[in-house]
């Protein structure tokens, strides 16, 4: 993935697209980032590093489980009203890349305030908006959609490693204020205007951020697989102390759990491993027949700029 920096470096994208060295949204995302010059970050808990939500909407009252070698994430749909005084209808589970990126701004706006209450309202908005996502029109109503689902459901983590067993059974919400949608003839449903982290879960994030780009975020916003792909890298590379084969197997149960089969996960992940290492030029992978060696690397964020981050 050097090869494209260095060429986008050196003589633009027009030669990179010309020397056709990638696909053309992998050299789209590698150029909007090395052209990003906002070095903002963004964090999250390391749990979705290892666990993500699904990329589809699943059926209302669908839970979603994913696994992998050290935690199971496990995710149930809520209920909510359909009119003041009638029954209650499943909601699908959080989904998409709309759904991440409302995580993200969540969980940076908690550990920068340190404090789980986190105000949404403008800057939420403008936020949304850095990311490329309009408020407005089918965008909008997707981040709201999102939003909804996200304050509803219930997750659990089930953690494992060095022969012990652990649980962090909580919602990723523990409040958030219930306003009927302006336009909206059903009862009940969610316009956040504030939120709050549940204890559980903002304990976990400050003891395990993963530190990220939000430069290179932005330049994925609109693709799950590779926002996850990315997340996972900049969790496990600078940890290695050698290279490591993570095999398909392995790879299908943490990101590839919507694919039915394995050769077709195992014929789409290199390309959502491209999009992920071109907003990281410092990942060292590389794919074989076994699966993906990942190599010891930089982390995507150097500590020292974490540590100069205002609180």
């Amino acid at each position: 993935m050097g090869q494209i920096h260095d060429i986008l470096e050196a003589k633009g994208k027009r030669a990179a697209i010309e020397a056709n060295v990638a696909p053309r949204d992998v050299l789209e995302a590698a150029s909007l980032y090395m052209a990003d010059e906002d070095n903002a970050l963004s964090f999250a808990y390391s749990g979705w590093a290892q666990c993500a939500l699904p990329h589809k909407r699943l059926p209302p009252g669908q839970p979603w489980e994913v696994a992998s070698d050290r935690m199971r994430l496990v995710v149930e749909p809520g209920r909510r009203p359909i009119s003041q005084d009638g029954p209650l209808e499943w909601t699908s589970v959080p989904f998409g890349s709309h759904s991440r990126l409302i995580l993200l701004w969540l969980q940076q706006e908690a550990l920068r305030t340190n404090s789980p209450e986190v105000e949404l309202g403008r800057s939420y908005r403008d936020w949304m908006q850095r990311m490329g996502v309009p408020w407005g029109g089918n965008s909008g109503r997707s981040v709201r959609e999102q939003a909804e689902l996200i304050s509803r459901c219930r997750l659990t983590f089930h953690l494992f490693g060095a022969g012990r067993e652990g649980l962090v059974n909580q919602s990723i919400m523990e409040g958030a204020l219930m306003i009927d949608a302006p336009g909206d003839e059903r009862q009940g449903r969610l316009n956040l205007e504030a939120a709050r982290l549940s204890h559980g879960f903002f304990e976990q994030l400050k003891k395990h951020p993963v530190p990220l780009e939000e430069s290179a975020i932005r330049a994925l916003a609109n693709n799950s697989p590779a926002i996850d792909c990315y997340l996972w890298l900049a969790y496990r590379l600078h940890s290695l102390s050698a290279p490591k084969l993570v095999t398909w197997k392995a790879l299908k149960a943490q990101h590839g759990a919507s694919f039915k089969h394995q050769h077709h996960f195992k014929a789409r992940f290199p390309h959502v491993l491209a999009l992920a290492t071109a907003v990281y030029p410092a990942a060292k992978v590389e794919v074989v027949d076994e699966g993906v060696i990942l190599k010891p690397s930089r982390p995507p964020v150097a500590p020292k700029l974490i540590a100069v981050q205002p609180c």
